[in-house]
């Protein structure tokens, strides 16, 4: 088909014919229900990996329905799936509180917690699934340490660091518990006070040490007297035993000698030679 115009011809062309524009438009429309109906097969199933559990949601409620690990089928374009993470997770938190005694404790804690998977639908309906540990770890354990901590004096939390973690452990899990959520691990990573009580602390334990320093002298010191003591009971024993033992010797030898045993002793011990004076009490006469 052809125009004709002022000083020019312009020529128009139709293509096209009806046929071809039907079939294209059949084609097109195959194309679009090929790509819904992909679509709809693709959205129609899930996959839940290791450690997690996954809760169907319709139109944002909970069905009741739980998956577990693996592919699962789904209604599209109606139903969710929300996964609730129930592997161990780690949470380290700074918290502060004061003790008995009115000193100002700040701890570092750390706790491990897991969700329950038989518990995912009541945390996806109560708190969400992205949502255990703002919601729920984090102002438990707050509240456990500050609830701990006030029943001892700082010392206490400090010596008896087992026992207070042991007791912060016990409240923190029965508050969580009904959130389906178990703590496996609980940890006082450090206690710090103030500048002020930690100077006392370390002249206490100064002062203890010279205590126990000067206990140590004082006991050293008893302990040389009573072996002085010991020792100079030890030598008198001795010398009394001696002395009882030169007392029986000599009354032995004392009853051993007689007239009979002086005479002989006297012959025996006789040079053969006679005196040179001789005398009594009246005159002395030389011999020579």
């Amino acid at each position: 088909m052809s125009v004709e115009t002022t000083g020019r011809t312009v020529r128009v062309e139709k293509n096209a014919s009806p046929a071809n524009n039907k079939r294209n438009v059949k084609l097109f429309g195959l194309c679009v229900v090929g790509l819904a109906v992909i679509i709809t097969v693709v959205l129609s199933f899930t996959t839940i990996p290791t450690g997690q559990t996954g809760v169907v949601l319709q139109f944002g409620a909970p069905t009741g329905r739980v998956l577990d690990n693996g592919l699962h089928f789904r209604l599209p374009w109606v139903q969710t799936v929300e996964r609730v993470n129930t592997q161990i997770l780690m949470v380290q938190q700074d918290a502060s509180s004061v003790s008995r005694d009115m000193q100002q404790v700040d701890a570092i804690i750390s706790v491990n917690y897991r969700v329950q998977a038989n518990h995912a639908i009541e945390v996806v309906r109560s708190i969400g699934a992205n949502n255990v540990e703002r919601d729920i770890i984090v102002p438990f354990l707050q509240e456990s340490v500050k609830a701990v901590s006030a029943r001892y004096p700082a010392n206490q939390l400090i010596n008896e660091r087992d026992r207070v973690s042991t007791e912060m452990l016990s409240q923190l899990q029965e508050r969580v518990e009904e959130f389906g959520i178990l703590i496996v691990g609980f940890n006082i990573v450090d206690f710090n006070f103030s500048d002020e009580f930690n100077a006392a602390i370390e002249a206490a334990q100064v002062a203890q040490q010279e205590l126990i320093q000067v206990e140590t002298e004082q006991q050293q010191v008893v302990i040389r007297a009573e072996a002085a003591a010991e020792a100079a009971e030890a030598e008198a024993r001795a010398i009394l035993v001696a002395a009882e033992a030169q007392a029986e010797a000599n009354r032995l030898l004392a009853e051993s000698i007689s007239e009979n045993l002086i005479r002989w002793e006297t012959v025996n011990n006789w040079d053969g030679q006679l005196p040179q004076v001789s005398g009594d009490a009246n005159a002395i006469i030389d011999l020579r």
